[in-house]
């Protein structure tokens, strides 16, 4: 925890921003896991990606509009990537994830319900799946509500929950009873003690009691992790509890473990990348690097992996 607080406290810091952006040492970094600042650029990756027959979910980097007119235009934005999808022959592979943040969250549930409602019905007409991202704990009941509130209306949404949270498990069962889709990953934000485990052998445990929960009752769950061990033993389970392949997916970020990636796709599981852009990705960047210690060196040895 110690690191990742160093990291994330750093990277807030102005001449630490300015490095990372500005530095030509980061650019084959942030190349690597950043598919481009344009969606031009990430349209290009997403087909590439399908093409080879992975899944993709497309993220439009980005959160926290400071005004109901910069909601306005993320939501017009998102938009145009549903519109994007539309139109190509590889539509029923990909998706996109949000953040409700973009959408309005912090000017009111109101100002992002009203918006997120706008994006659910140019998606739904053409079966795009909009899933909503859990950011930092303070959004977790308000994202989980909204949810609530639209899938009646709008099954093709659904959110994520992060096993590091103390709450989650009850979630699980939760989300199970609403019927909607759920991702479920560790959790990146730097969360306190009160609301969140700080030990990862106990995040590790909560997360493999979620996911199995999720791959036995869930609505097609993501298992999204890079921790071979982890899939491994939820291979195994999946197995035991002669839980079929196509009743849920892996989820990946994209540039991370490129080889598990191939292996399971070709050993017949779907597997989905998530493939964010834009000029926003500073954050999400630095929130990769802080997740665990051993990100740093695993970024590095990706960066030389096929």
């Amino acid at each position: 925890m110690l690191f990742r607080s160093l990291i994330l406290k750093a990277s807030g810091l102005g001449w630490v921003k300015k490095l990372v952006t500005r530095s030509r040492l980061f650019r084959p970094m942030i190349k690597r896991f950043i598919a481009g600042e344009t969606l031009t650029d990430a349209f290009q990756v997403a087909e590439a990606l399908a093409g080879g027959c992975m899944n993709v979910s497309l993220d439009l980097l980005g959160e926290n509009v400071a005004t109901e007119i910069e909601a306005e235009r993320a939501t017009a934005a998102y938009i145009e990537v549903v519109e994007k999808i539309a139109q190509s022959e590889f539509k029923d592979k990909i998706n996109i994830s949000i953040k409700l943040t973009m959408l309005g969250l912090d000017q009111g549930d109101a100002v992002a319900e009203s918006n997120f409602r706008r994006l659910l019905t140019a998606a739904k007409p053409h079966g795009i799946f909009v899933r909503a991202d859990m950011e930092a704990s303070a959004y977790t009941e308000r994202t989980i509500a909204m949810i609530e509130r639209v899938y009646g209306q709008f099954p093709n949404t659904g959110t994520v929950l992060q096993s590091y949270l103390h709450r989650t498990q009850e979630d699980v069962e939760r989300l199970i009873r609403l019927g909607c889709r759920v991702r479920i990953v560790k959790g990146a934000y730097l969360e306190p003690e009160a609301v969140a485990f700080q030990d990862k052998e106990v995040v590790d445990a909560e997360y493999l009691k979620a996911a199995k929960r999720l791959m036995e009752a869930g609505n097609y769950p993501a298992i999204a992790t890079h921790d071979a061990g982890i899939i491994q033993k939820l291979k195994d389970y999946a197995e035991l509890q002669k839980i079929p392949k196509e009743r849920f997916e892996w989820q990946f970020l994209y540039g991370i473990r490129r080889d598990l990636q191939d292996q399971l796709r070709d050993e017949g599981y779907n597997v989905r990348i998530y493939v964010p852009y834009g000029a926003q990705w500073y954050p999400y960047f630095s929130r990769r690097l802080a997740e665990r210690p051993a990100n740093m060196l695993f970024i590095a040895k990706s960066l030389v992996r096929k």
